[in-house]
């Protein structure tokens, strides 16, 4: 789960802090990195040219994640926080990102469409059953 949550004080009016957390038994796959993209993609669209990332010191993971992508950490105790300056929109961006999206909608609908085709394979299995099973008692 990724959040981006956008600011509200004018002052930073294009700014926004990015915020993830993978489960842990699916660490170690590119997940983090990857929701961090999509992001980043997602922000520059919509006019961020300020991406902040505020994690505990010890999260790694997510360091490495905001140094590989050129940001600026500044570690603080047990804290550190990750500035990373976003380019402006270009029509590249743009197209990338509504590509993204329009990916993400298709691979949601089959997997849904997947879901309920085992669903109902499931009912209709079900239904079989109770017919032998009445068949037999007959």
């Amino acid at each position: 789960m990724a959040h981006l949550a956008y600011s509200i004080d004018p002052q930073w009016a294009t700014c926004a802090e990015f915020g993830v957390s993978v489960a842990s038994h699916q660490r170690g796959k590119g997940l983090g990195g990857k929701l961090f993209e999509h992001a980043v993609m997602h922000a520059r669209n919509q006019g961020v040219s300020m991406l902040f990332i505020h994690a505990l010191s010890e999260n790694s993971a997510m360091l490495k994640i905001a140094r590989h992508a050129g940001a600026t950490v500044e570690r603080d105790g047990s804290e550190s926080d990750a500035y990373l300056a976003l380019p402006q929109a270009d029509l590249d961006s743009q197209f990338s990102g509504l590509l993204q999206e329009q990916m993400a909608q298709v691979d949601y609908q089959l997997k849904l469409q997947a879901q309920q085709f085992r669903q109902w394979l499931a009912t209709v299995q079900e239904i079989r059953q109770g017919v032998r099973e009445a068949r037999h008692k007959v």
